[in-house]
């Protein structure tokens, strides 16, 4: 029943994407963005700053990479997705998100000096082939006209933001407990969300946009991470990156159940060529230079 830890926070996450969506027509996307982890630090601290205070010589020591990870995964993600949910179909959220695991990927070859490999080659061409048939729905020329739409191009900043915050936080291995490193993180967070908040025109909570709120502090903000890091402590975070790739066809199908979204053959085309370029970075692992080694060994 491992399992069902991933599943269950890939399933929170894919409904968090539809909370974005609507959250885009009841309520400013600075307003969420600031209520959201403001919420969710306040449901936090009673469990969580103790130990925080605690430790607070490693936080003053980490301040500027956990203030880094917190404008990554706090800000930049999650405000940049709320302001593309006023353009993009909650269908190619969930495709444009799903990018994050190759994404990751790629970055590490840069930073963790990971080596290539001929899954992350054909990868990428597969999934940047799936994402302009998707964007351009199904005309590739429209590209060369009309360029991309500004929500596509937030949602793939957006999706980098979060790319990065992963492999910076492994290359840093900040030495604080998970749920304490993502306390100060959000602290962070909702401390630079502050301006835009209250620069926002309307931020007024009601019965429209409170629920959508909430959802989006409590269930996809604590629950779906704690869901998720026992699931990789139970399974292994190969293993439970797996799920991942199940965020596109859970946010299709609630999408289509919750928002009636038309689904076009341009979503499946796109959709799946992405995702199995993403599936092959992540488990077609033969290195790029495997012939080039095999040749040097030959050599007398």
């Amino acid at each position: 029943m491992n399992f069902l830890y991933p599943l269950m926070a890939v399933l929170i996450w894919s409904f968090n994407a539809i909370v974005s969506k609507v959250s885009a027509n009841v309520i400013d996307p600075a307003a969420i963005s600031f209520y959201r982890w403001l919420i969710a630090l306040v449901a936090l601290t009673p469990f969580v700053l103790p130990a925080v205070w605690r430790n607070r010589t490693q936080v003053r020591q980490q301040w500027w990479r956990l203030l880094t990870l917190g404008l990554l995964g706090m800000v930049l993600y999650q405000s940049l997705a709320y302001y593309a949910a006023h353009s993009v179909s909650a269908l190619s959220m969930g495709i444009l998100v799903s990018l994050i695991p190759l994404l990751t990927v790629l970055i590490s070859i840069v930073l963790l000096k990971v080596a290539p490999t001929l899954g992350i080659l054909i990868g990428s061409v597969l999934s940047f082939g799936g994402l302009v048939w998707l964007i351009s729905q199904g005309s590739p020329e429209r590209l060369l006209t009309q360029g991309m739409g500004t929500g596509e191009l937030m949602l793939f900043a957006a999706s980098t933001s979060y790319a990065l915050y992963g492999v910076l936080t492994r290359r840093w291995a900040i030495p604080l407990p998970n749920w304490q490193s993502l306390y100060v993180q959000i602290v962070f967070g909702v401390i630079l969300l502050l301006p835009g908040f209250l620069l926002a025109k309307d931020v007024a909570l009601n019965a429209h946009n409170l629920p959508l709120v909430l959802f989006a502090a409590l269930p996809a903000s604590i629950l779906a991470p704690f869901l998720w890091i026992q699931g990789v402590m139970r399974m292994g975070a190969s293993t439970a990156s797996i799920f991942m790739n199940l965020t596109p066809v859970f946010t299709a199908v609630i999408a289509v159940l919750f928002l009636h979204e038309k689904l076009h053959s341009y979503h499946f085309i796109g959709g799946g060529v992405t995702l199995c370029g993403v599936i092959l970075a992540q488990r077609l692992r033969t290195p790029l230079r495997i012939g080039k080694t095999a040749r040097a060994t030959a050599d007398p």
